[in-house]
């Protein structure tokens, strides 16, 4: 069991953007020259431990057979004699395997120093020492949580890069969806996440739903043991849930295998709006398996089965509901928040909120243009405010307050960088620019003539 356990977290740790599921597996693995070469008789015995291992683990046993047939047949056909570094013949062998089985997951990789690390732990004592090695590896990528904040609307942000193990990511979790509990809508950023373990899908999902029913979420077959796993959220969890938020998901094509669940599952309950790209189309679970003592190969053993849709997205990703570049998701996603909060909210108060921020978004992602010489014509003293034109842009500045940068709303109304909650709008008359208007995201609003010029 702690063999198992090690196994996994490593390879986890050092390839975390795949679905692990810990097996048995053999250590008395056949011999490999510890040199820079391969041998024939290595290759043979690196493709007969292949066929080994798909016929016990891989999903589907006919294109297990058919992967293994193309692999003799390239052997014995000499196409792979000419292939004398380890890495290229990993590379080589991952090919071979794809362009019969599509499946993105599948694929040999030299590992050696990943091999011989695990064969060092015997003791007790050595796999604990190993273990937290590893567990201090993932803390130091804060298991997954990269960013978490309020963006302006009240809308919650999490950029999730990875999904490690439930039993080391919990209790970062637990934090992150209850700093997140009170926003209104919530945008979960996936277009750098290459997947991990379902068990902290679970557990977040959790927190989108209420605890009166538990909602199915995902079923996977497993082939070496013809059995079947069913995932649910969670009856209780820790702190606050935030049920009645609009969530929105960010996609991008390297968002992959758990990652790709997380979507699916959520766009498959109707939870969630995806924007961005198709994801990378990887839905099948698995785990390591070593090789021989310098290859392992990472074997997909379960077949995801959606409890809606009763199939997946292998192959053909996740398409997301607003199809946009992986690099506008976010802005889009803000806009598509704000507008759908401000749409829905029958108090006006909160309508005007939302709107304030939806038509700074909107600028954003669109850049007003305003000539020099009408940029120009806003600069001035207006009481104790004073705005100034410098290096092409207009700054404001109030008394002996900080000077703020204005970024163009329309041609006359300004918002102040830095400063949400506040902007600024020119009053003209006859063309002429004659006063300042303040006014604030709860509708307050205040009015500065513009002093004559000495």
């Amino acid at each position: 069991m702690i063999k198992t356990l090690i196994i996994a977290l490593l390879f986890f740790i050092l390839t975390p953007t795949d679905n692990i599921n810990a097996q048995n597996r053999n250590t008395d693995l056949p011999p490999t020259l510890h040199d820079s070469g391969l041998t024939a008789i290595q290759t043979e015995i690196i493709i007969d431990s292949i066929g080994n291992k798909l016929r016990t683990n891989y999903i589907f046993p006919e294109i297990a057979e058919k992967m293994l047939s193309k692999l003799e047949n390239n052997l014995s056909k000499g196409f792979y004699k000419s292939i004398d570094d380890p890495m290229e013949f990993a590379n080589k062998l991952t090919q071979d395997l794809q362009s019969v089985s599509n499946d993105i997951h599948l694929r040999v990789i030299y590992a050696p120093e990943m091999i011989a690390e695990e064969q060092k732990v015997v003791t007790a004592a050595d796999s604990l020492k190993f273990i937290n090695k590893q567990i201090d590896r993932m803390k130091r990528e804060n298991f997954g949580f990269k960013e978490v904040k309020i963006l302006d609307g009240n809308i919650g942000y999490l950029n999730l890069k990875g999904f490690f193990k439930a039993q080391y990511a919990g209790e970062t979790a637990v934090a992150a969806m209850n700093f997140l509990s009170n926003t209104d809508a919530l945008i979960i950023d996936l277009r750098q996440n290459g997947g991990g373990t379902p068990g902290i899908i679970q557990l977040i999902t959790s927190y989108l739903y209420g605890a009166e029913n538990m909602v199915h979420l995902n079923t996977i077959y497993w082939k070496p043991t013809d059995t079947y796993t069913h995932t649910y959220t969670l009856p209780h969890v820790s702190g606050k849930r935030n049920p009645f938020a609009d969530i929105y998901i960010l996609t991008s094509s390297r968002t992959f295998s758990a990652a790709e669940e997380f979507s699916y599952n959520l766009k498959q309950l109707k939870r969630a709006t995806l924007i961005g790209e198709t994801t990378g189309g990887g839905a099948h679970a698995g785990g390591m398996e070593f090789l021989t003592d310098r290859f392992a190969m990472w074997i997909p053993a379960g077949n995801a089965i959606n409890p809606i849709s009763n199939t997946n997205w292998e192959g053909t990703g996740v398409v997301p509901h607003i199809k946009v570049k992986a690099e506008q998701a976010l802005e889009i996603a803000q806009i598509t928040a704000l507008d759908s909060l401000s749409k829905k909210t029958q108090d006006l108060q909160m309508k005007h909120y939302y709107e304030w921020h939806l038509k700074t978004q909107k600028a954003l992602l669109n850049p007003i243009k305003i000539e020099p010489d009408i940029l120009k014509s806003y600069t001035g003293r207006y009481n104790e405010r004073v705005v100034t034109f410098e290096n092409g842009k207009l700054y404001y500045q109030r008394g002996d307050r900080g000077k703020y940068e204005l970024t163009p709303l329309s041609e006359d109304e300004f918002k102040l960088k830095g400063l949400p909650d506040f902007r600024i709008r020119f009053i003209l008359e006859n063309n002429t620019v004659i006063a300042l208007e303040g006014y604030y995201d709860d509708g307050r609003t205040d009015r500065d003539l513009k002093s004559p010029k000495k």
